[in-house]
């Protein structure tokens, strides 16, 4: 991990992601939550539960059980999954990553099938 330190929010870059979803093959467990819009993962997607940043303060109990994993936080440039972030230390939870640049790095630097907008 970058290990970059935003206020207690740690963050990770995609190639970090790329290489923590190989380990997941082998083992290694984490969680994706993209905080973006039902209509932004439509268009485009890297995986995980969708739980929309405006929705957060209502539905985050549905990531209870998922602390003892590394809970990897993302939205379109990594600015709302940041903010993400801060909320749910505030809630308690403290394995917490956020996606450096969001989708659009992951679509730039890793895979670019993966659309821009």
């Amino acid at each position: 991990m970058n290990n970059q330190d935003y206020g207690n929010i740690k963050s990770l870059n995609v190639h970090q992601l790329k290489k923590l979803q190989k380990e997941k093959e082998e083992g290694k467990d984490f969680y994706l939550l993209d905080v973006r819009t039902s209509e932004e993962k439509k268009y485009s997607d890297i995986g995980g539960k969708l739980l929309p940043l405006q929705e957060i303060e209502k539905r985050y109990l549905e990531l209870e059980g998922k602390e003892d994993k590394a809970i990897i936080v993302y939205c379109h440039h990594g600015v709302r999954s940041f903010h993400a972030c801060m909320f749910l230390q505030e809630k308690g939870f403290n394995n917490l990553l956020n996606l450096e640049g969001g989708i659009d790095a992951w679509s730039l630097q890793i895979d670019e099938k993966v659309p821009r907008y």
